[in-house]
């Protein structure tokens, strides 16, 4: 049950940190009243408070002083984010040509960029080492060696981390899980398939193995998990030393830090994490007369979510034969497909007026021809809401903007990003102009 009462405070595990209630009904981001975001650039329109993405970098990088903090940029880029990251002194880790295109127009440093992907394209490898990235993560057999042609003995050698599956169940939802056995991502600890991934790797003369990676899923709220993981993982690194007489520097050991969505629940902070996985880490390295290896940590969500929210217009309440009460907005699964894909659920509330007294659950719709097509179920909104009202939801920061679909050819909204009383377009709306534009037949 979505608890969304006007209140004088926010709970700010899931409002951006700069969210500020105002007597009047409004909420404030950034120093910028929501109400005046949509008047001034429209609606749906999604909101970014940079402070939030600044604090959240520094959060992970004081916990974490002696590792590699890389935003998983899949979560939400655009070229001010990766400005922002840039300038808070993180890596950044892309999946794709157009990802890395993005960063490379915001001139991120190519030494801090990681690439990822199960399925990488010659196409994605091609521009990886046109712009010589740092790191790339291998991920099946045949990448080890069209990388490898790509790269050619001519230059020196591309650095490579290896991911690895490790078996380690998140207990996340199946479609965020990439920890255990059967699923796309990477080679098996358990079938000897990471091993042999090595061996094929340390072949390559024009390959650099540096070290191994690994991802468990999204939304982990254990720590049992990532210690299980690590200890696994420098397992692995203790069997490349003894098979092969190297000691790899290098262990990835993801992302996936939960992060809440719904008032009371609770995400993974990473001041609670730091202490027992480094420990973890260092005790499996001890044990296998290890030196401790450089970690990277990918967190996305838990950088942009809470960072994030999108303002609607109510189209229309509608109530059926059996009482039950649809809101319908201007958005939908072509800016938020979670709620469709996962079953994601949503806080939401009334901003830029004062509500009448009573309240009532709802369900709040979007405006595509699905049925699947909700965005909160049972939302608590006041009573007297009405056709012209805006609502905001909140923790929208992450796999929002970036899963974002033309669907029923619906342009996608902006990204507004706002600080210090100021507003500024991030990302443009998309236009009738734009979708015309690729329909060249």
């Amino acid at each position: 049950m979505v608890l969304t009462r006007e209140r004088s405070t926010l709970d700010h595990a899931i409002w951006p940190a700069t969210a500020r209630a105002t007597p009047d009904g409004d909420v404030m981001v950034g120093g910028v009243r929501l109400s005046d975001i949509a008047e001034r650039y429209g609606s749906p329109v999604h909101v970014m408070d940079e402070l939030d993405v600044r604090q959240r970098c520094r959060d992970f990088r004081h916990a974490f002083p002696d590792a590699e903090i890389a935003y998983a940029g899949k979560a939400f880029l655009c070229r001010a984010m990766a400005r922002w990251i840039a300038e808070e002194g993180l890596a950044l880790d892309v999946c794709s040509a157009g990802e890395l295109a993005v960063a490379r127009s915001a001139r991120f440093p190519a030494e801090r960029i990681l690439m990822h992907g199960n399925g990488k394209t010659p196409e994605d490898l091609r521009a990886a080492l046109s712009y010589g990235v740092s790191r790339i993560v291998v991920d099946c057999p045949s990448e080890i060696t069209r990388l490898a042609a790509l790269t050619g003995r001519d230059g020196p050698a591309q650095q490579v981390l290896i991911r690895v599956t490790p078996g380690v169940d998140g207990k996340t939802h199946p479609a965020v899980a990439t920890g255990g056995e059967e699923q796309k991502f990477g080679f098996s600890l358990a079938s000897g398939a990471a091993a042999e991934a090595v061996r094929r790797v340390l072949a390559q003369p024009a390959l650099a193995l540096t070290g191994l990676h690994c991802h468990i899923g999204s939304q982990i709220t254990g720590i049992t998990a990532y210690q299980q993981a690590a200890r696994r993982m420098a397992s692995l690194l203790a069997a490349a030393r003894d098979e092969h007489g190297v000691v790899l520097p290098h262990l990835d050991l993801g992302g996936g830090f939960a992060v809440p969505y719904l008032q009371g629940e609770h995400g993974l902070d990473p001041r609670t994490l730091a202490e027992p996985l480094i420990t973890a880490l260092r005790s499996a390295c001890d044990s296998h007369r290890l030196p401790l290896p450089r970690v990277t940590l990918e967190p996305g969500r838990a950088i942009s979510a809470r960072a994030g929210v999108t303002l609607y217009r109510v189209l229309g309440v509608k109530h059926t034969a059996a009482g039950r009460v649809f809101v319908t907005v201007n958005g939908g699964m072509s800016d938020n497909p979670r709620p469709s894909l996962y079953g994601a659920r949503y806080s939401i509330r009334l901003v830029g007026r004062r509500a009448a007294p009573g309240h009532r659950f709802v369900t709040v719709a979007g405006r595509h021809c699905e049925a699947g097509d909700v965005l909160v179920e049972d939302a608590e909104l006041p009573a007297d809401l009405r056709p012209g009202d805006l609502l905001a939801s909140a923790s929208t920061g992450a796999y929002h903007h970036s899963m974002a679909s033309n669907y029923n050819l619906v342009p996608r909204p902006p990204v507004v990003g706002v600080r210090a009383g100021e507003s500024r377009l991030l990302i443009r709306r998309e236009t009738e102009t734009d979708l015309l534009v690729r329909d060249v037949g």
